[in-house]
């Protein structure tokens, strides 16, 4: 047998799958007619496929009572094992069409994100393209690997390998914290008032001594504190009352705006990373996608 025969080849124990559609369609709707109606293919056409199924297992699936072809004890037992396996594959069939019938549009974004900028943000968006459906997902800003998301939202330097990145807004960082921690330790007039005070780290405990450098304060700084892994853990310390951190001021818009945070003061630090609005070099946007893509420049001000 040639190579490409072989490769066309069925297993052994593979069933003949035509047959088994036949079976299976015999079996849920209670007869060849109706069977053969709903595969388009003519009864005789169907009873050849049974007698080529019963041919491949062995033994009979079905029997005629009168009139009425009905399944042995046998033929339930098998469609009782092949039923799931139908229904699995007809949802999966349905799910694939119903995402290629629809506009929809993949944005990836790291949660932070999502919850202060872009969610706030989206009802506009919706309004203005009803017939678009917007599926969200989580961005690992730790580790960017190459995903199926049309448009991702990316922290830090710009150059990812595969993408085409447009500087989206700043990622400078302004010290914020609660207004409960302002009842706590009153009101803050000057950097050096803040030093002694219960610091928050997101990521990394440098960014803070970096902003006293730029503030002026020449005292000797604390470098400890509650460190946490990325900025939706950090607002939720903040939050809290734990203490004072440095955050994106964009992405805290709306806790300043209802007052449950408060910016201590204006200065703000930039650690060389922003947000970047990022394509795949090797999958052109859809319309839709190209909608969604000018409607982000537009509310950043780009």
């Amino acid at each position: 047998m040639k190579k490409t025969e072989q490769c066309n080849a069925s297993l052994p124990n593979d069933p003949p799958l035509r047959a088994v559609r036949a079976f299976e369609a015999i079996a849920r709707l209670g007869s060849i007619s109706a069977a053969a109606l709903e595969l388009e293919i003519s009864p005789s056409a169907v009873s050849h496929q049974l007698k080529t199924l019963e041919a491949f297992l062995q033994m009979p699936l079905t029997e005629r009572q009168g009139r009425r072809l009905i399944l042995r004890s046998e033929g339930r037992d098998y469609y009782r094992s092949i039923r799931s396996a139908f229904n699995v594959l007809r949802q999966a069939t349905e799910q694939v069409r119903e995402q290629s019938a629809s506009r929809q549009v993949t944005i990836s974004l790291i949660p932070l994100f999502g919850m202060g900028w872009f969610i706030p943000r989206l009802r506009g968006f919706l309004r203005e393209n009803p017939e678009i459906d917007i599926n969200v997902v989580y961005a690992n800003h730790r580790n960017y690997l190459s995903d199926a998301a049309d448009i991702s939202i990316r922290f830090g330097a710009g150059q990812w390998s595969g993408y085409r990145s447009e500087k989206l807004m700043s990622g400078k960082m302004v010290p914020v914290c609660s207004r409960s921690f302002i009842k706590l330790h009153g009101l803050l007039d000057t950097p050096e008032q803040l030093a002694p005070l219960p610091l928050l780290h997101d990521e990394e405990r440098a960014t803070w001594m970096q902003w006293f450098q730029s503030a002026g304060v020449k005292r000797p700084l604390r470098s400890t504190g509650p460190m946490f892994e990325d900025g939706l853990l950090t607002l939720a310390a903040v939050q809290a009352g734990l203490g004072c951190a440095l955050m994106r001021e964009p992405l805290i818009e709306p806790y300043l705006n209802s007052g449950e945070l408060v910016k201590l003061f204006d200065l703000a630090i930039d650690d060389g990373r922003d947000y970047y609005l990022c394509v795949r070099q090797d999958n052109e946007l859809s319309p839709e996608g190209l909608n969604l893509q000018r409607w982000l420049l537009k509310e950043a001000g780009n």
